[in-house]
Formats: C-alpha cells, structure tokens, sequence
C-alpha cells in the first residue's frame, strides 16, 4: 500500500503527535546544559528545574508590591480584554457581515470600506488608539477589535453570500420577508462558520493584546512578559508563554467542541471543522 494512502493508528498519532515537543524539549535541555556549563549564572537558557520553580512561585506567592498572585492577576486582565474584544468582534462581524452579504445597497456601501479597512496594519495605528482612547483598557479593547473585525465582517459576508440562491426564492415564495430569510434561512448556516473564524482570529486577538499590554498596561501577561525582559529574566518569560499557548489551546478547544456539539451536521460540509 502507497505511503499516501496510509493512516496511522490512534495511539501511533498521539506518538507522531508528541514527538515534535519531545525534540524541541531535548534540544533545549541539551542547549542549557551546555550554557551553564559554561556559566552556571546564565540566563539565557535556564535550567527546567529552576522554570518549573519560578512558574510555582509566580502562582502561588503573593507579590509584596501589590499584594496580588501575579499570574492570576495578570491572567484575569488579559482575559478580560480578550474576551471583551472578541466579544465586539464576533458581534460586528455578524451583523454587519450578513447585512453586506444580504443586502446589495449594504454591500455597495461597506464593502470597499471594510476592504480598505482590513488592509491597514493595525499595529501601525495602535498610537492613534492610545491618543484617542487614552492608556486604559479601551484601546487595547479597540486595538483587537480594529485588528479581526474585518476579517470577520468579510469572512461572514462570503458565507452568506454563499447560501443556495434557491433556499431564498423557496422562502419568499411562501412569503418570507427579508428579516425572516437573515434569521430563520442565512443565520443557521452562518453560524458554524462564525466559530471557525473566530478560531482562525483568536491568533492575531492574542497577538494585538500582547502588543497592546507591552506598550501600555499595568497588569497583563503582556506587561509582565515585557517588563521582566529587561532582565533577561527567562525563568519568567518561558512559563508566560507557556501558559498563553494553553490558554490559546484551551480556547480554540472549546470553539472546536462547541462547533461539534451544537452544529455537527456542518462538519460533513467541504471546508467544515478541521482538527
């Protein structure tokens, strides 16, 4: 049998699955090793024992300046301007997204605008967001919503533009109206797709809020991983990333498994969920 038309095992994928980490873990074990070697007070490549100490502490310990476990704290922040921006997002992205999808006077006058819009690096105008909006917590709420909404707004239009053109003339034929056709006919069958891109923009969601508390935030796991850099503190930096790829991981997770539960007939459609 070809190679291409082969599939492995479960058990033979989660190996195949896992050895990609093991290598990346080996390598770096072999590179620290080799560093403190050379200086036992390296930072650069710590040791994992003194890792998996900082990331104990850093949960566990109350921090003496502000009274507040760190990564809690940091963690609830940045969850909280995710969510919120997300959260505007994905309601924008819906609307607005079905409307220029539905409506052709919508279209002709939001498209090229939303086009235009998605075409603008949104790191670039993060600045104008911080004088407009000031320091606190809604330009980094703005800067996430001006980076996915967007792609969200288009990625809806196209599906819904998509609907079988005759799906809407059976349903007007029995005197749907055009609220009826968005809610009962196009809503349903946009919906998987929404959590698809949702999980497709939770990527750059993550990268404009790291951006975001990097540069202006007193709280975040942006901030701390920014201001201890300074100090080449990696036994901090290193469980910060991990636990953004967790959180990250965790997240698209539940998208995928509310895709599954609440849509699973969508999943047998091309371009359905993927692992």
């Amino acid at each position: 049998m070809r190679l291409i038309n082969r599939k492995p095992s479960r058990s033979l994928a989660v190996v195949l699955a896992l050895l990609p980490f093991l290598a990346l873990l080996l390598a770096y074990m072999a590179g620290s090793a080799a560093r403190l070697a050379d200086n036992p007070a390296d930072k650069l490549l710590p040791a994992l024992t003194k890792v998996a100490e900082s990331a104990v502490r850093l949960a566990t310990e109350e921090d003496k300046r502000s009274g507040a476990v760190l990564l809690w704290a940091d963690t609830g922040a940045s969850l909280a301007r995710l969510g919120m921006g997300m959260g505007l997002s994905i309601a924008l992205g819906l609307v607005v997204g079905m409307l220029t999808g539905l409506l052709p006077h919508a279209r002709a006058g939001l498209a090229p605008f939303v086009a235009i819009l998605s075409l603008i690096p949104p790191l670039a105008i993060l600045p104008i967001l911080l004088i407009v909006f000031g320091l606190g917590e809604l330009s980094k709420v703005a800067l996430i919503v001006v980076g996915i909404t967007p792609f969200l707004i288009r990625d809806m239009s196209q599906r819904a533009m998509e609907v079988p053109p005759e799906q809407l003339v059976k349903a007007q034929t029995l005197g749907a109206s055009s609220w009826v056709l968005a809610v009962r006919v196009v809503l349903p069958q946009v919906l998987p797709r929404l959590i698809q891109a949702t999980r497709l923009a939770l990527g750059p969601a993550w990268l404009f809020l790291i951006a975001a508390e990097a540069i202006a935030a007193t709280e975040g796991l942006g901030y701390r991983i920014f201001l201890v850099r300074r100090y080449l503190a990696m036994d901090v930096i290193l469980p910060y990333v991990i636990w953004i790829t967790l959180l990250a991981f965790c997240l698209d997770w539940g998208l995928r498994t509310l895709s599954r539960k609440a849509f699973p007939w969508s999943l047998t459609e091309p371009g359905g969920d993927a692992p």
